[in-house]
């Protein structure tokens, strides 16, 4: 899959970047980088459009000026790139995620190998760390899971290590759909099923204990009745990939699908939140 990266100024404080990100998020762009100058802003070529970005203040100024720096990716090249930059991740001092070019610790619960292909779900953005953070918290023995936009697969992963039954995990890229297979046999995983699609694929009704659903907010209040369908009564559902404010607009929405709201947490105003089915 083929990127395009936005590169913005930094804004004066980082409430004013967090608004940028939301307004971003709200067009598709899917994962962010900040640096000491730039706020670099990734979305799929096929989700590009240079004419929305006009909706976006800070962007419209600058397309003005003829300054909007905008680069197109491809895919070899984002894969060399991510490759010779990507960091292990510690979660809670109990997982460790980590490239075939690192060496495994003996001192963590999980070590999950992952073979970084591509920018998204790897555990390095806030949304996905926190949902293993929740899920290090839970007993997911014996439970019937769906990971919907699995990225690398690794929350998938983690559930199986952590004594799922069995794993649905689902995107609609082919390159995470490619990627996950892989780590699913890197990481000796038996009862992981890949999928390529979206929510139209959930045909079965109350089919799931357990569904994480870590995309972004449209997607998300777009599918939440697909999911509630799909899940089994007093089943809980992991929602991530949105920010703080727009926490009321989920849990509006789910509500109006039998999905109530359990808790949350929150890392740079990026939330995972749990649901349960009544």
């Amino acid at each position: 899959m083929n990127y395009y990266q936005l590169k913005l100024p930094i804004r004066e404080s980082q409430e004013q970047n967090d608004i940028l990100m939301a307004q971003l998020s709200a067009l598709g762009y899917e994962s962010f980088e900040e640096t000491e100058t730039l706020l670099l802003a990734y979305i799929q070529e096929n989700d590009f459009s240079k004419e929305t970005l006009a909706e976006i203040p800070v962007c419209k100024e600058l397309s003005e000026k003829d300054k909007l720096n905008i680069e197109f990716i491809k895919e070899q090249n984002w894969n060399a790139v991510w490759e010779s930059n990507y960091p292990p991740v510690l979660i809670e001092n109990k997982c460790y995620i980590h490239a075939p070019f690192h060496e495994k610790r003996s001192d963590v619960d999980f070590n999950i190998l992952i073979n970084p292909k591509m920018a998204f779900g790897t555990a390095h953005h806030e949304t996905t760390s926190q949902i293993i953070k929740l899920l290090l918290e839970e007993d997911l023995s014996g439970k019937e899971i769906l990971d919907m936009g699995c990225g690398t697969g690794v929350l998938a992963i983690l559930a199986s290590m952590k004594g799922a039954f069995h794993i649905d995990a689902v995107d609609n890229d082919p390159w995470a759909f490619n990627n996950t297979e892989e780590n699913v046999e890197q990481n000796n995983i038996k009862n992981i099923k890949a999928l390529l699609g979206d929510a139209s694929l959930l045909t079965q009704s109350e089919k799931y204990d357990i569904i994480f659903a870590n995309i972004n907010k449209n997607i998300l209040l777009q599918d939440i009745p697909t999911y509630s369908k799909a899940l089994k009564p007093k089943g809980d559902i992991y929602f991530s990939g949105f920010y703080e404010v727009d926490l009321e607009q989920i849990k509006s929405k789910a509500l109006e699908n039998s999905l109530h709201y359990i808790k949350h947490i929150s890392k740079n105003n990026w939330v995972a939140a749990v649901f349960r089915k009544v």
